[in-house]
């Protein structure tokens, strides 16, 4: 059962305010559902919206900031905990550890990267959590197709790709967490 979920997202809002709507639910159904928030710790666009979210829902939220952002003033202060780490690769992995699922809401490259790290994880065995991009009024249609090229060129076998979710509710995402079970990981003949 995801008990801590690591939520990667935009520390921009976005340019329809249903950006920070979305995030701002998304929040309150993990606190209604007993599911702590993992993330990277900020206070502005989606990220604090989430955050905010789950504290106001009475959940907690734990922020993994690197130094650099944390100098700059952008960590929400209310956090049940916050994290700082020297540098982004140690904030990725520390938030993969703390968390029994990962999901992307929309966001930019970094949002981009950090999931997509998660999910190629997957195939050297390095990630046995569920990976799930919140597809949001059809956020991540491209990059799922994407991935369905790779698959079709020979690229990303089909254990691989079935192993990641692209839901349009929490519901729907809630359920594949659930149930999810790691692929082996890939082997090389």
């Amino acid at each position: 059962m995801i008990k801590r979920l690591a939520v990667y997202c935009g520390a921009r809002p976005g340019c329809n305010e249903e950006y920070i709507d979305l995030a701002a639910e998304f929040g309150k159904s993990m606190a209604q559902n007993g599911i702590d928030l993992v993330y990277g710790g900020g206070k502005f666009g989606l990220m604090g919206a989430v955050a905010n979210a789950v504290l106001d829902n009475g959940g907690e939220a734990y922020g993994v900031i690197t130094q650099e952002l944390y100098e700059r003033n952008t960590s929400l202060d209310r956090l049940t905990d916050l994290k700082i780490t020297p540098n982004m690769d140690i904030r990725k992995e520390t938030m993969m550890q703390m968390a029994d699922g990962l999901v992307a809401l929309p966001g930019g490259l970094g949002t981009a990267e950090e999931i997509i790290q998660a999910a190629s994880w997957t195939g050297v065995g390095d990630n046995a959590k569920p990976v799930v991009f919140f597809n949001y009024n059809h956020f991540y249609d491209t990059m799922r197709q994407q991935f369905e090229v790779m698959h079709q060129e020979g690229f990303l076998e089909e254990e691989y790709l079935a192993a990641i979710s692209f839901a349009d509710d929490f519901e729907t995402m809630m359920k594949f967490m659930n149930q999810y079970q790691a692929p082996h990981y890939r082997q090389y003949h």
